[in-house]
């Protein structure tokens, strides 16, 4: 069975998003503290460039198994992705009410930060890692 490309490194978090210039670094790094606060968990850099918060050991009906993280994020060209590990199933008032975003399975993709309510990522963030540790 192949093994999982993305997994946590010992790589600094800080160093990696210093190297991020412009909006998209300012964006980042703010995002990395509103995800600290909300779940309450440390960052670690998964792969060369996913900011996870969190530990899980998922096993699934496949006999696959993976280590990953309970919420994320990524600094992407196009936006930035949140990976929000329990989709997003009884989220629809929050997301109703965030501002412009898309979604793709437990994907969430927002172009700037200032372009939401934080207060509404931020209990996106607290109810998505509840709920996803909620699962075991």
């Amino acid at each position: 069975m192949a093994e999982n490309k993305t997994r946590k490194t010992d790589a600094s978090v800080d160093d990696y998003l210093a190297g991020i210039a412009g909006v998209r670094g300012d964006d980042a790094r703010e995002l990395n503290a509103l995800i600290t606060r909300a779940t309450g968990l440390e960052p670690a850099l998964w792969g060369p460039s996913i900011v996870g918060f969190g530990d899980r050991h998922l096993v699934y009906e496949s006999g696959r198994e993976l280590d990953w993280f309970d919420v994320g994020f990524a600094v992407r060209k196009q936006a930035l992705t949140l990976y929000l590990t329990a989709g997003f199933d009884g989220y629809d008032e929050l997301l109703a009410r965030l501002g412009p975003h898309t979604t793709s399975a437990g994907c969430l993709y927002v172009k700037r930060l200032a372009d939401v309510d934080s207060g509404v990522l931020t209990e996106l963030v607290r109810r998505s890692a509840q709920d996803t540790r909620g699962r075991g």
